[in-house]
């Protein structure tokens, strides 16, 4: 199975002109539960609300209830309540499978990250890290703030119709509310001793914001290549809001199966299938 996404992998770019899409493995610490306010909304002149949960700093109630699974899983996330309904009718949809891609010449994607404070969350649909400001995304003349990132077992993005072990999203902002997230595919493989800063924490109890003072450098979660195709896309949580410019690295990291189930204990299946790419074009970058 590997050997099938690799083949993917392998492709040299023809670089052709085409305008751009635009720690530590210490014992864990005593945690804080945080009390904070919830983000003030940025709004995006043509793109979306950012009012989304991916954003809030303290976890809140959903327009709707939702899971990833029965009468609430994917298939009937646009039926659940009027603010979902790009889940249903949208046609910038994602996750999608990576299969056929266009070579390109796209700005190198430029990770300017820092160490940050661990801020932990299990929502119940993921676990997610709230980032400190400061560390930041550089693509052509536009920068983003990193926000957060979160995890996903089985991977969202496929490739050659095929699912990677995890994935882990970075969710980046602009200042003008553009969001852009970074997708990484995880592996079995070698134990990975640097997510163990973060994988000490991994939190249990639902709905409950943990503060440490250990710190995290999300640089951590990217390969050393920063090979990547992009596409537009949305984010793959209702209510799946269009307009995200996605940058999915075409190399993968690797973590121990013990550091996978791990993860798996807590939660798994929490993936949306593949959308149609409805005409989209799969840009191809190269180093």
């Amino acid at each position: 199975m590997l050997l099938r996404r690799s083949s993917f992998f392998s492709i040299s770019p023809l670089l052709l002109a085409v305008p751009l899409l635009l720690g530590g493995c210490g014992a864990p610490d005593s945690p804080q539960q945080l009390e904070r306010e919830p983000a003030s909304q940025i709004t995006s002149p043509d793109v979306m609300s950012n009012d989304h949960h991916y954003f809030h700093e303290v976890e809140r109630s959903h327009s709707a209830e939702w899971s990833y699974e029965g009468q609430t899983g994917p298939d009937h996330w646009g039926d659940l309540t009027p603010q979902y309904v790009l889940a249903k009718n949208g046609r910038r949809q994602s996750p999608i499978n990576i299969g056929d891609t266009q070579s390109t010449q796209l700005p190198p994607l430029s990770f300017d990250y820092h160490p940050a404070k661990i801020v932990l969350v299990y929502n119940g649909h993921t676990i997610k890290e709230t980032e400190e400001r400061g560390s930041l995304l550089h693509v052509g003349a536009t920068t983003f703030g990193l926000k957060q990132f979160h995890f996903h077992s089985p991977s969202e993005h496929t490739v050659n119709g095929e699912h990677f072990d995890m994935e882990v999203h970075l969710v980046h902002r602009s200042e003008a509310g553009q969001i852009a997230v970074v997708g990484v595919f995880i592996h079995q493989g070698q134990a990975n001793l640097a997510l163990d800063a973060i994988w000490n924490y991994l939190p249990t109890e639902t709905n409950k914001q943990l503060e440490y003072e250990s710190v995290f450098n999300a640089v951590s979660l990217l390969p050393a290549s920063r090979q990547y195709v992009a596409y537009d896309g949305s984010l793959t949580t209702p209510p799946c809001t269009e307009g995200v410019k996605w940058f999915v690295l075409t190399n993968p990291i690797e973590l121990s199966k013990a550091q996978i189930e791990k993860f798996r204990r807590i939660i798994s299946g929490n993936n949306r299938p593949v959308q149609k790419l409805y005409g989209r074009r799969v840009l191809r970058h190269a180093d």
